[in-house]
C-alpha cells in the first residue's frame, strides 16, 4: 500500500487545501525558507503519527486568521485537516478478493479524512454484489432463499428479505452468521466496513524527523528518569518534561535493551556499557554504508558519573557519547561539537530502528509501514556528501515511501524532477504547494536550475558518451521520451548516454571542441530549419565531427522518411500536435483566461510552435511581454507530469531516433 495523494489544509500557514500527487518512492518539497514546508511535513504526521502521540489541536494548527470564526462551527462541524489517499498493491488486493469473495480491480484506491477534533471518515467503495453472488451458492440453502439474496445488492438487504419469507434449518443459520457481521458495525455497507477492518492496522504511518531530534553529547540519566516519571504522573504535559534529545537518548536506550531502572545500582556499569555500545557500533556501521567522507569516524559510548561537573551532570550518572577519529590516531570529541552530517546520520538511524523496534518489538520487518518526513536532511552536508546522502534516502525508499525538504541544489536528483514540488508562501493565499514548475517564482526553483546546470557541468568532462541538444526543452523531452519507451519495453535512449544541452547552435563548436579534448565521444540533435546547418558543416569539415554522428528532428518526423531531411521541425514537432496544445493549454491556463487554443484554429505552418503564435497574435494575447512563448515552460510541463504512454506513431518516431543514436554511441 502506497501514499498517492496528500490534500493538507487548512493548515498553519497553508490558508486553502493543497492537493499534492506523492511519487510512490520519493518526494522532494523545494521552496525558500519559511515558505511552509515543515507545515506540509508535520501535517501528515499529525494525522498518523507512528507512535500515536500527535493530535491535531486548533489553537495550534488551524490559520490564526480564521481561528476565532472557526472554533464557533468546530464542535459541530469539525474541518477536516487532511485528507490522505491511498493505493493498494497486488498482494493485497488478491489477499482482500480471496478472504471477503469481492472483485475489486487492480489500482484499487480508498481516502482517509482527518479532522481537527482527530476524528476520521473513510472514504471506500467496494461492490457487494460479487459477495452476494458467493453467498448465494451456499450449499444446503433452499431456492427462495437462494432467489431472495440474488435479488439483493448490499448484505442488509439480504438479512430483511430473508426474514421476510420462510426459512429451513440451513437459511436460519446462514441469516443468523450474516446478521452478527451486520450488527457489528452501522456502516450502510458492511463489506466496506470489514474491508477496513482489514486495511486499517496495514495503512502506513508518519514518521518525522528533524535536526531537532539529534543525540546529545551528554545526558543526566538520572534527570532524564525523575522526567520519565513526570511524564507518566502528568502526559497532558509531555512535551514539558521531554525534549527531543531526551527522545533521541530513551531511543539509542531502547534499542539497547536498558531500562531505566537499570540506573539504579542493581545492573553493573559493564552490562550497561556493552549494552550500549553494541548498538552503537551496529548503526555506526549502517552509517558508514552510505558516510564516504570519512570512514575513520566511530561512536564510543560511556557511563559514568562526574560529582564535579556542573548540574544537573553532577548527580548520578551520565550518558556520554564521543566520536572517536582513527585517522588522528584515535583522537575523541563530543560527539555534538563534530561532524554534524554524521551525527544526523546517526541520530535517525537511531530514532529509525526505535520506532520500528516499538511499532513491533519481535523484530520483523514490516515493509512500507511507513512513509518517512525528513525535514531539511543533510544540510550541514558537504555538496559531494549529499550525493552520498541521495543514495541513502534512494536505499530506504526500497521500503518505505519517503519525503523530504530541501533547499540544496545538491539534494534534487536533476533527472527526476517528476519528484519535486515547489512550495512557496503567497500573499494573500498562504502556503501553495505544486508540481508546476514553469509558473513558480525564479527564487524558488533556483536550486533546481542549479541542480540542472550542476549535472551538465559534472557531466562534461565525466560522462564518455555525450548527445548536445541546443536547449533544457530537448532534454526534459528526451529524457520523458525514453522513461516512456523503456516502460513499454521498447528502445530507449541508452543509459550511458548524457543529454547536454549547450544554448543553442551557436554554443555546439565551443562544446565539442572541450568535450573532443577529453577523448569523449559526441553526437549532435538540432531542430531543423529547412537549410543546412553551416556551423555544423565546418565542424565536420573540420572532422570535429562525424557527419554520421550529426541529426536533425526533421529526419525522425515522417515514418516513411527516417533518415532524410524533410521540412522545418523542432523537438516539439515529434509530440501529437492534440498532445502538445494539451500542456500548453494547461501550462498558459491563466493567460488564456480559461479559453484554451484549439487544434482547429492553429494557421498552417509545419513547426507547431510557430502555429501556436500566430494563433497568440490573432487573439491578440500577449503571454510574454517579448512575445511567442516560453518554450522550456511548456517541456517542464511536460516531464513534470507525462502522459501514462504515448500513441504507437509517436513511440515510432521516438524509437527511431534512440536508435540512430544509440548505435552512432554502438559503433
Amino acid at each position: 500500500m502506497i501514499l498517492i495523494s496528500a490534500e493538507v489544509g487548512p493548515f498553519r500557514s497553508i490558508n486553502s487545501a493543497q492537493n499534492v500527487e506523492i511519487d510512490p518512492d520519493v518526494t522532494v518539497l523545494v521552496g525558500m525558507n519559511e515558505a511552509g514546508k515543515t507545515v506540509f511535513l508535520k501535517a501528515l504526521h499529525k494525522s498518523q503519527d507512528a507512535l500515536g502521540k500527535e493530535k491535531f489541536n486548533p489553537t495550534d494548527d488551524y490559520p490564526r486568521k480564521d481561528y476565532t470564526a472557526y472554533m464557533k462551527r468546530h464542535a459541530a462541524k469539525p474541518e477536516a485537516a487532511t485528507t490522505l489517499r491511498y493505493r493498494l498493491n497486488q498482494d493485497e488486493i488478491d489477499q482482500i478478493n480471496n478472504e471477503f469473495k469481492t472483485s475489486i480491480s487492480e489500482g484499487f484506491e480508498f481516502s482517509i479524512i482527518h479532522r481537527y477534533n482527530n476524528g476520521k471518515t473513510i472514504g471506500i467503495h467496494v461492490d457487494e454484489k460479487p459477495v452476494i453472488n458467493v453467498l448465494a451458492g451456499n450449499a444446503g440453502l433452499s431456492s427462495d432463499a437462494t432467489k431472495a439474496i440474488k435479488s439483493c445488492n448490499t448484505l442488509r438487504e439480504v438479512v430483511a428479505q430473508l426474514n421476510e419469507i420462510d426459512l429451513n434449518e440451513t437459511d436460519t443459520n446462514f441469516l443468523a452468521e450474516l446478521e452478527a457481521r451486520t450488527t457489528e458495525t452501522d456502516w450502510g455497507s458492511v463489506i466496506q466496513y470489514e474491508i477496513w477492518e482489514f486495511l486499517s492496522e496495514k495503512v502506513p504511518k508518519f514518521l518525522y524527523f528533524s535536526d531537532y531530534d539529534l543525540l546529545p553529547g551528554k545526558l543526566n540519566l538520572k534527570d532524564l528518569a525523575q522526567r520519565v516519571a513526570n511524564v507518566k504522573a502528568d502526559p497532558s504535559n509531555a512535551d514539558r518534561h521531554i525534549q527531543p534529545k531526551h527522545q533521541a537518548v530513551l531511543a539509542l536506550l531502547r534499542m539497547a535493551d536498558v531500562d531505566m531502572d537499570d540506573f539504579s545500582g542493581t545492573t553493573g556499569y559493564e552490562e550497561l556499557k556493552a549494552k550500549v555500545e553494541a548498538v552503537s557500533i551496529s548503526l555506526t556501521d549502517q552509517v558508514l554504508e552510505f558516510w564516504k567522507q570519512n570512514e575513520d569516524l566511530e561512536v564510543e559510548v560511556d557511563i559514568r558519573s562526574d560529582t564535579n561537573d556542573e548540574a544537573p551532570f553532577n548527580d548520578g550518572p551520565n550518558l556520554y557519547l564521543r566520536i572517536k577519529n582513527r585517522r588522528h590516531r584515535g583522537v575523541t570529541t563530543p560527539f555534538d561539537q563534530r561532524s554534524r552530517g554524521f551525527i544526523w546520520f546517526f541520530s535517525f538511524l537511531v530514532w529509525f530502528d526505535s520506532v520500528q523496534q516499538q511499532l513491533d518489538p519481535s523484530g520483523a520487518p514490516k515493509h512500507n509501514q511507513l512513509v518517512l518526513l525528513l525535514d531539511e536532511p543533510g544540510l550541514a552536508l558537504h555538496a559531494l556528501a549529499q550525493a552520498d546522502f541521495l543514495r541513502y534516502i534512494d536505499d530506504l525508499a526500497k521500503d518505505h515511501q519517503a519525503i523530504y525538504t530541501t533547499h540544496s541544489p545538491f539534494m534534487v536528483n536533476s533527472n527526476r524532477l517528476h519528484q519535486v514540488r515547489v512550495v512557496e508562501d503567497k500573499s494573500p493565499g498562504g502556503t501553495i504547494v505544486s508540481d508546476n514548475l514553469s509558473g513558480s517564482d525564479a527564487r524558488t526553483i533556483f536550486p533546481l536550475q542549479a541542480a540542472l546546470g550542476w549535472s551538465v557541468a559534472q557531466n562534461l568532462f565525466i560522462a564518455s558518451k555525450n548527445l548536445l541538444v541546443e536547449g533544457p526543452s530537448e532534454l526534459a523531452y528526451l529524457l520523458t521520451a525514453s522513461a516512456l519507451l523503456e516502460a513499454c519495453g521498447e528502445e530507449s535512449l541508452s543509459s550511458d548516454v548524457t543529454i547536454v544541452p549547450v544554448g543553442g547552435l551557436s554554443n555546439v563548436a565551443t562544446f565539442v571542441s572541450l568535450l573532443g579534448a577529453n577523448g569523449l565521444e559526441v553526437s549532435v540533435l538540432h531542430d531543423f530549419s529547412g537549410k543546412p546547418e553551416q556551423k555544423l558543416d565546418g565542424l565536420i569539415q573540420q572532422k570535429l565531427l562525424a557527419k554520421k554522428s550529426v541529426f536533425n528532428v526533421s529526419q525522425f518526423r515522417d515514418a516513411s522518411k527516417f533518415g532524410q531531411n524533410t521540412v522545418p521541425s523542432d523537438i516539439e514537432d515529434l509530440l501529437p500536435i492534440g498532445i502538445y496544445l494539451e500542456y500548453f493549454n494547461k501550462t498558459y491556463m491563466k493567460e488564456l483566461k480559461g479559453a484554451p487554443i484549439l487544434e482547429s484554429e492553429l494557421p498552417e505552418s509545419d513547426r507547431i510552435v510557430h502555429r501556436i503564435e500566430r494563433a497568440l497574435q490573432a487573439r491578440e494575447i500577449k503571454v510574454r511581454p517579448s512575445g511567442g512563448f516560453n518554450h522550456y515552460a511548456v517541456a517542464a510541463a511536460f516531464s513534470t507530469a507525462p502522459p501514462e504512454t504515448l500513441d504507437e506513431a509517436t513511440r515510432l518516431r521516438f524509437g527511431a531516433l534512440f536508435k540512430s543514436i544509440n548505435d552512432v554511441f554502438a559503433s
